[in-house]
């Protein structure tokens, strides 16, 4: 988990969708601002969110982030914040256009991959992906695999039998 608020010029990550690498294709990522109460940047900085679930949506001209779980910070009592309600995000009105209006004509989706802290707020990047198929997942992790046989035996890590 991270513990440093980025205060520095270097990103760091919050928290990262994996399965937005497996289920998708990404072709184009843009990183956007996100409005947060009090409560929700206090448990982002313990950690405590999770973008498994997570899918952008484009309504009334604003791009929201939907499904992110953000879990209740338990010193906030009664000023504390809805776990899963849908948060806005803040890009640029060209971005969005050119953005939104990619994912409409070809029925991709906006898919959420990683949350981090830049220069001390909160950013969360947003791809254009195309779900994969279950033959085109296969095809990747045989992929993947020969690439890792062939490191390991530039290496000599390899065990013969």
């Amino acid at each position: 988990m991270a513990k440093s608020t980025g205060s520095g010029s270097q990103p760091v990550t919050i928290c990262q969708n994996r399965k937005a690498r497996h289920n998708y294709e990404l072709l184009e990522t843009l990183q956007c601002g996100i409005v947060l109460q009090g409560s929700e940047v206090k448990s982002l900085r313990a950690g405590k969110v999770s973008l498994e679930e997570a899918y952008a949506r484009l309504r009334d001209g604003e791009l929201w982030l939907v499904g992110c779980d953000i879990a209740e910070y338990p010193q906030a009592n009664i000023f504390n914040h809805e776990p899963k309600r849908p948060r806005k995000l803040l890009v640029h009105r060209r971005e969005l256009r050119k953005f939104a209006e990619r994912a409409d004509e070809r029925g991709l989706t906006l898919v959420p991959i990683a949350m981090s802290w830049v220069n001390g707020r909160v950013k969360v990047d947003v791809a254009l992906a195309r779900g994969r198929k279950l033959h085109d997942k296969r095809e990747k992790i045989k992929t993947q695999e020969a690439q890792r046989e062939i490191r390991r035996a530039m290496t000599g890590r390899h065990r013969s039998s």
